[in-house]
């Protein structure tokens, strides 16, 4: 064996380096710098690092979904608004950039599951809240989200983990509703005592539910300028109170039911009597008008012949006095 098959010639080897370092910069670049986007997903490109912002240093500030923070959180929720590369392609980067990718399909998740713990709130299927009369109820239910396509910068770059912070934000506003919830005052009609029962948390939590579910809507708002996420609804099914009060809570309601039903038959009955009065006097003053009428009638008629002539009168009387006499049996008359 000759000495060049063994040590190959210095330029074959610099031949060869530069063809693998080709065939690297094909794949490394070329391949892996194509990208393509779904149809759900919506995607940030960073260079070096740095999202690339839109023209202008625009913020969250300049959008509207910052209309629902409040002002002292203006300061604090300030993002910079990024280019938002939409679905299609394929897209060409460089090796030095790098592509974020997110969905924006709306999801649904139950709104006992804690992201961090999957073990908690009885592995996710119940959240335990405490009532204003201090009893530790169970809420079950589902919250429907997406992450707001207008602010990617706060949940791509802002929160570490943006699903367990937003979660967490959503169950703090829901606890708190729970245990300051107070139902609104009934409406009471005069003369009789309302039939709404209040004072039993649990109860007018259970009777106001779409006022809870529209409460969480309203201010969950401000999740997409906080946090990027968008919370489309608020569902909550059930309210389970402890099961020691579940009984005494199903006795006051039973009892509460029978005195709702004893109003209700009593104010059904005074409102028939009601009617029935009203339409008694309608009849009466009917029939009074129809006795009346043909006195107006006739007053009005006496009046015009009187008008015409005192000799026309006497004659109508006269007139009059005959027709009685033809119906009348026996006539008495007055001897002068």
């Amino acid at each position: 064996m000759s000495l060049t098959a063994l040590y190959p010639e210095p330029m074959d080897i610099a031949a060869g380096f530069f063809l693998g370092f080709l065939a690297w910069v094909f794949v490394r670049v070329i391949v892996m710098g194509i990208y393509t986007v779904d149809q759900n997903e919506r995607a940030v490109k960073t260079i070096f690092g740095r999202a690339e912002r839109m023209p202008g240093d625009k913020t969250t500030l300049d959008d509207p979904l910052s209309q629902y923070l409040r002002e002292e959180e203006r300061g604090r929720y300030v993002y910079p608004q990024v280019v938002v590369i939409p679905p299609g392609g394929p897209y060409f980067k460089l090796p030095w950039e790098r592509i974020h990718k997110v969905s924006i399909a709306t999801s649904t998740v139950n709104m006992a599951l804690d992201p961090e713990q999957p073990t908690a709130n009885e592995g996710g299927t119940k959240l335990e809240a405490v009532t204003k009369d201090q009893l530790n109820t169970g809420l079950t239910g589902q919250i429907r989200y997406r992450i707001a396509e207008q602010n990617l910068y706060a949940y791509i770059f802002g929160i570490k983990y943006p699903f367990a912070h937003v979660m967490g934000y959503f169950v703090s506003i829901l606890r708190q509703r729970i245990a300051n919830f107070e139902a609104r005052p009934a409406v009471q009609q005069e003369g009789f005592p309302s039939a709404e029962m209040t004072g039993v948390s649990i109860n007018d939590l259970r009777k106001n539910l779409r006022d809870l579910n529209h409460y969480m809507e309203m201010e969950c708002r401000s999740a997409a300028a906080r946090y990027g996420v968008v919370f489309e609804s608020s569902l909550i099914t059930g309210i389970d109170p402890p099961q020691e009060v579940e009984s005494a809570l199903a006795a006051i309601n039973t009892a509460h039911n029978q005195v709702s039903s004893d109003i209700s038959l009593a104010q059904a009955g005074a409102d028939q009597k009601i009617v029935q009065s009203k339409r008694a006097v309608e009849i009466e003053t009917l029939k009074a008008q129809a006795e009346v009428e043909p006195l107006k009638l006739l007053a009005a008629e006496l009046n015009r012949l009187y008008e015409s002539g005192a000799d026309v009168l006497e004659a109508y009387l006269k007139t009059i006095r005959l027709r009685l006499y033809d119906k009348a049996k026996s006539v008495y008359t007055e001897v002068r």
